[in-house]
């Protein structure tokens, strides 16, 4: 959905997002290609071949798998295709053109390998169904799913710009305002989206993407979910969907009650790479990081970079609770402090929560500890006193406020 790409490009993103090869080697070998190709011309397919990161019949299969997806693009109805754009997992995009209404799409094939096997075939219908129930300028827009000569593909909006991952790829530096602005647009999105009864779950810097006038959109539905489909729940019962380094808590456990939280959850962990340069937890191997999701605290991100505002850090370091009940409850609470940090008022919303966290731990404290639980009551009960006196003293600021407003 972003600008064309050429094969090498292409056969390069299928290698890493299908686990042939990992993301480092991927750029290694990216960069090996341009030296090379100075005095020895090569593909970057013999070139990871020779390197050892792909086996001659890993990329003879991604090879096939290339043709083959170009020419079932080509048998669909009403479109021409114009270029390849890119390539996930399980399918490669292409731009074409919508002939009837005369219009650059942009058209998700599944391989035939894929189509033979009907949970590759029903996640992919489904993928373009919740797409469909979705209609938001922050949503990549879905046009049209179907069959064409034994291959399946999905129809899309198509967006003429970049994924957030290639800035992060490119070392692109983010300023705060730019990644708030980045991160509002997608809470729109993700608060029409749950509006409608769905869950992406897999909220990272690849399926966002941003067009040449810097509109924001969401992308890929293929791990949405309707809050409602409780068979659905239960079959995943156990199974952890989502990206390792951006996945949530609950996710990893396989929980059945998955909400919007996750989400929450998913673009925190996004918001905090865009800031920092780095990913909440790094780990060798995503089992590990997944393990790392669960147990390790969290470094502030103004840690890491100490440009940031507190506000800021404090949104991130909400949204990314391990404990849902300790997040914001909704993309509409969240934005609440978003736009408020944005114009560098404080995040009350995650004030508040902190607040709430403070009260249990001293609570808990009473019990872990073993100590005076009438002392640690009486710790609470101040607490609770002050916090009350500042509810009220903020309530007299405003009607004094009000007041002279009407005056």
């Amino acid at each position: 959905m972003a600008n064309e790409t050429n094969y090498d490009t292409l056969f390069g993103r299928m290698a890493a997002e299908q686990g042939l090869c990992t993301n480092d080697e991927l750029r290694r070998s990216l960069k090996e290609l341009e030296v090379r190709r100075q005095d020895d011309p090569i593909s970057l397919r013999g070139l990871m071949i020779g390197l050892g990161f792909v086996t001659a019949t890993q990329a003879e299969r991604l090879k096939n798998t290339i043709k083959e997806s170009k020419r079932a693009a080509h048998q669909i109805p009403g479109y021409q295709v114009l270029g390849k754009l890119g390539a996930g997992a399980m399918a490669v995009v292409y731009k074409a053109k919508q002939l009837s209404l005369n219009r650059v799409v942009a058209i998700k094939v599944l391989p035939k390998r894929f189509s033979e096997n009907p949970e590759y075939v029903e996640r992919f219908y489904k993928e373009g169904q919740a797409a469909g129930k979705l209609n938001h300028n922050n949503i990549v827009q879905a046009v049209d799913v179907g069959e064409a000569g034994g291959y399946h593909y999905f129809v899309m909006e198509y967006v003429e710009g970049k994924t957030l991952y290639d800035d992060i790829v490119a070392g692109k530096i983010v300023s705060e305002q730019e990644a708030l602005d980045i991160i509002i647009q997608m809470a729109h999105a993700l608060r029409h989206a749950h509006s409608v009864g769905l869950i992406h779950r897999d909220v990272k810097p690849k399926n966002i993407m941003i067009n040449k006038e810097g509109v924001v959109k969401l992308a890929d539905m293929g791990l949405a979910r309707e809050t409602t489909d409780i068979e659905a729940a239960k079959t995943e019962k156990g199974k952890a969907y989502g990206t390792p380094y951006y996945i949530a808590p609950e996710q990893i456990r396989g929980e059945i009650d998955i909400d919007e939280r996750a989400d929450i959850y998913g673009l925190g962990a996004t918001f905090y790479h865009l800031v920092t340069g780095r990913v909440p937890f790094m780990a060798d191997d995503p089992v590990e990081v997944m393990k790392r999701h669960l147990r390790d605290e969290l470094v502030p991100p103004d840690h890491i970079n100490t440009s940031l505002s507190a506000g800021v850090s404090e949104v991130i370091e909400v949204m990314m609770a391990k404990k849902k009940e300790d997040r914001y409850s909704s993309a509409e609470e969240l934005l609440v402090d978003l736009e408020a940090v944005r114009e560098g008022q404080p995040p009350i919303r995650a004030h508040k929560r902190f607040d709430v966290s403070v009260l249990e731990q001293l609570e808990e404290g009473a019990v872990l500890e073993g100590g005076e639980p009438q002392e640690v009551a009486q710790v609470v009960t101040r607490y609770r006193t002050y916090l009350l006196m500042l509810g009220a003293v903020s309530a007299i600021l405003v009607l004094i406020v009000v007041l002279l407003l009407l005056r």
